[in-house]
């Protein structure tokens, strides 16, 4: 059988760089990755070409690669010195001066959790997806994005928290179960509605992009609004986005806006890391191995295969979910052995095996220019 890019880079998870004691693929760290037939070519780059580390690292991602997959296989790594790219300054569009200027990240990756529609459960997905990549070790940020209806200070029990004003005047994240977090629900009352035009929405979060200090973050996941507006447009004219995940659930009327989203990302050059359904379906507690299609049966699943998306992951109905929610702790954290938090397990587990893969045989994702006539 053909070798496939996940195999590869599942072998060079065993190659760790001693220094910051992560492996090459979470520090992404692979980049060009080609398979030829039995012909593997990469290119490793590193943060400190000088270390010790750099001297052996080709001969270790070859020893591993042919370990793992055959000694018969021809192995190609280059090495290279860091580049500037998704990893390190991320370019920020402002309106001042020339138009343009750039901030820099410590930031990985980027991921959007999008809905083409209300009401499907995008934040409780992005919240779980966020909280779950901390749990597996990851350094990681969320951003509420939306504007107008704001859910993660509720669903983090933090709706009269109010973050402070570092000395380069600079936004400092609030922190919650070792998760950073910024919300227009932190600025403004939570009682009072946002009513503002498309502008002013768009300006706050070019300032949640790039006037916050993030520090150093293997993960950043925006929690869009629903839809294709103007939040959605400024993030992709404001930074590289890594890839999105779409929340969709069973019924058509649901799917017919994820096929949307997904579309809208297409069209913008941000890979689509995959889909979630949500609400796939309900399973008593009483009865464990009985499901009840709610919404309707594989809806998500077959708009996967229509579109060529992975599906990473059908999260069912759970009162616990729900209360978690509510009570300002993520089920994952909340009930760690419920089905629900197993899914968001291994939905988060699922993403960033596709973003190890794009990040490793694509390109870096760059902002777009839209224009209008």
């Amino acid at each position: 059988m053909p070798i496939q890019p996940e195999q590869v880079l599942e072998a060079l998870m065993q190659v760790r760089d001693p220094d910051r004691d992560k492996d090459l693929v979470r520090l992404d760290m692979v980049k060009d990755l080609q398979i030829d037939g039995q012909t593997i070519a990469f290119t490793v780059v590193l943060k400190d070409p000088l270390a010790p580390f750099a001297q052996r690292v080709a001969s270790e991602a070859t020893a591993a690669i042919q370990r793992t997959l055959g000694d018969h296989l021809t192995v190609h790594v280059e090495i290279d010195s860091e580049m500037i790219g998704l990893g390190d300054e991320v370019p920020v569009q402002t309106n001042a001066g020339n138009g343009q200027t750039k901030s820099k990240y410590g930031i990985h990756n980027l991921i959007a959790v999008a809905s083409g529609k209300g009401g499907v459960g995008k934040s409780t997905v992005a919240v779980n997806l966020a909280m779950a990549l901390v749990q597996q070790g990851y350094q990681v940020g969320l951003v509420d994005t939306d504007i107008y209806g704001p859910s993660i200070p509720t669903m983090f029990g933090l709706r009269h928290a109010r973050p402070r004003v570092n000395d380069r005047k600079q936004i400092v994240p609030i922190e919650k179960y070792g998760l950073k977090l910024l919300s227009m629900g932190f600025m403004v009352d939570p009682d009072k509605a946002v009513i503002w035009r498309g502008p002013m929405a768009s300006n706050a979060i070019r300032q949640f992009l790039g006037q916050a200090d993030w520090g150093e973050l293997d993960v950043l996941i925006l929690d869009l609004p629903p839809g294709t507006g103007d939040i959605q447009l400024t993030i992709v004219q404001t930074i590289a986005l890594t890839g999105a995940v779409v929340v969709s659930t069973p019924q058509e009327v649901a799917l017919a806006d994820a096929r949307k989203g997904v579309e809208m990302f297409n069209s913008v050059q941000v890979p689509v890391l995959g889909i979630v359904e949500n609400m796939a379906y309900f399973t008593p507690p009483d009865l464990p191995n009985r499901k009840y299609f709610l919404f309707g049966e594989g809806g998500a699943r077959r708009l996967s295969n229509e579109l060529g998306v992975p599906l990473l992951g059908e999260v069912p109905i759970e009162q616990t979910v729900r209360e978690s929610g509510d009570n300002g702790t993520p089920v994952v954290l909340a009930s760690p052995e419920s089905l629900g938090a197993r899914t968001f397990d291994r939905i988060a587990r699922d993403a960033m095996r596709q973003v190890a893969l794009r990040n490793a045989s694509q390109p870096a994702t760059q902002p777009i220019e839209i224009l209008y006539k």
